[in-house]
């Protein structure tokens, strides 16, 4: 019988492993449905830096004060994560040169709420995918609404109903709960994908680890 995983992708716009993580999952869930398991997955908010002001932090300078980690450090750390992408999802471009900026993604996930409980899930991750872009691939302000606003056009998402969420600043209470909600059940760091509601994987994993564990699951639940 064909099973549905509900899966909770919890995550940040700014985080380059949660887009190694959700390139995996993607894979593994395209290799297994030829064994009749699906998924439904939802996007929970996640803030890695919420008390980021709305014009960012230079990366360099985050990182090293963040983590204390060098610029050598860094670079060698971003060129990693870059090519881990490269590797999990084939077709996504990830420049994350010294010049680029960690930037407040609250606005950024009040839109994907939207997208995901007024609209479907299937467009809701379209927007996470057009933000990830919008952010890793060119390299955009992520606290303009017009940035964000074109992200949703992107995505196939009405343009104006967007500028509307951001501007009437729609959302705020429940993505304020979801991410207290997330936190308060143990994720202190993204990506947190849980499974069903009781299995966590953690981290950007390969394909291969989210194939492995999720035929598990499918075969417990």
């Amino acid at each position: 019988m064909p099973r549905t995983l509900h899966i909770d992708f919890v995550s940040d716009i700014v985080c380059p492993w949660c887009v190694v993580g959700l390139g995996g999952l993607t894979e593994a869930l395209e290799r297994l449905k030829g064994e009749g398991i699906e998924a439904e997955i939802r996007f929970q908010p996640f803030e890695l830096n919420p008390q980021m002001p709305p014009e960012g932090e230079n990366i360099v300078d985050h990182i090293g004060r963040k983590y204390g980690s060098t610029p050598e450090q860094s670079a060698a750390n971003r060129a990693m994560i870059t090519q881990r992408a490269a590797e999990a999802w084939p077709g996504f471009e990830m420049r994350m040169g010294e010049e680029s900026r960690i930037w407040n993604t609250f606005d950024a996930h009040r839109l994907l709420h939207w997208a995901g409980e007024t609209v479907r899930l299937e467009a809701q991750k379209a927007l996470k995918t057009a933000l990830f872009r919008a952010h890793f691939t060119e390299g955009r302000v992520m606290t303009d609404a017009g940035v964000l606003a074109d992200a949703a056009a992107a995505a196939g998402l009405d343009r104006a109903e967007a500028e509307a969420v951001l501007a009437e600043g729609r959302y705020a209470a429940e993505v304020r709960a979801a991410e207290a909600l997330w936190v308060s059940r143990g994720i202190n760091g993204v990506p947190a994908v849980v499974v069903e509601g009781k299995w966590l994987i953690s981290g950007g994993q390969p394909a291969g680890v989210f194939e492995e564990a999720l035929r598990g699951m499918a075969a417990e639940s």
